[in-house]
């Protein structure tokens, strides 16, 4: 099985559980893990959940511009610069495409 697949079927079951003790002798290692690899570890005392690392964005939902919906009234004058600005866009041809040859040589 390669690492990747590991990875996967490690993050599909849900938190690893990892007791107090090996909690306390891997400390610094669970907080990369979580920090960086965006994992949950459950720490548990005699098999009962005592605490829960996460993520610090856990639960948190990126934002997104429908939050803001009401904002602008649909006649403020930034959505026809919106639409001009894709319009223009549409319109543009890249400087790689609109070249027809090497000038001067």
């Amino acid at each position: 099985m390669t690492i990747m697949a590991k990875m996967a079927n490690k993050r599909s079951d849900g938190p690893e559980e990892v007791t107090v003790a090996d909690a306390k002798g891997r400390f610094s290692e669970l907080l990369g893990r979580v920090a960086f690899g965006g994992e949950t570890v459950l720490i548990t005392r005699r098999g009962r959940p005592m605490a829960k690392l996460v993520p610090p964005n856990a639960g948190e939902r990126p934002a997104h511009l429908a939050d803001v919906a009401g904002w602008l009234d649909d006649g403020h004058p930034f959505f026809q610069s919106v639409d001009d600005v894709v319009e223009a866009r549409a319109r543009h041809v890249p400087r790689v495409l609109g070249q027809t040859g090497r000038r001067g040589r």
